[in-house]
């Protein structure tokens, strides 16, 4: 099992749709996504939740939470999506850099374009390590 670590600065947005759209279309027993932030907020972005419900993923129940190097230490993959020079090193962890725009405050149009690209960059992240389901339309 290979966990992911998707992280933002305030783990209200980019970070949650990606843990949302791994966890749905990963195959459970190869891998899992969590998510966190440098500088947490209280609760997703509004214009987050209702994106994604849109396209029936809730993520009303998501909580951001702190980014710590004892929690990047659990994964094998941090995938980084704005937090620059905030997000931790952890030696030994594999990194990779998706610069998405910050959807907070963005219009409708503006947060499903960031939706879209973050589930298009999740779904090619899978089919390349092979954790996907296997099944017809899984990606």
């Amino acid at each position: 099992m290979r966990t992911v670590l998707f992280a933002c600065v305030h783990n209200a947005g980019r970070s949650q749709m990606a843990a949302a759209f791994f966890n749905q279309l990963a195959d459970p027993a190869r891998a899992r996504a969590i998510s966190a932030g440098t500088q947490p907020a209280e609760r997703v972005h509004p214009e987050v939740i209702d994106a994604m419900a849109e396209i029936g993923v809730d993520v009303r129940s998501a909580t951001p939470q702190r980014l710590t190097a004892e929690l990047a230490a659990t994964a094998q993959l941090l995938v980084t999506m704005g937090c620059g020079d905030q997000c931790p090193f952890v030696p030994g962890l594999a990194i990779e850099d998706w610069p998405l725009p910050d959807p907070k405050g963005q219009g409708p149009d503006a947060v499903r374009a960031i939706r879209d690209e973050v589930r298009r960059r999740v779904a090619e992240l899978l089919t390349r390590e092979g954790w996907t389901t296997g099944e017809p339309g899984s990606t």
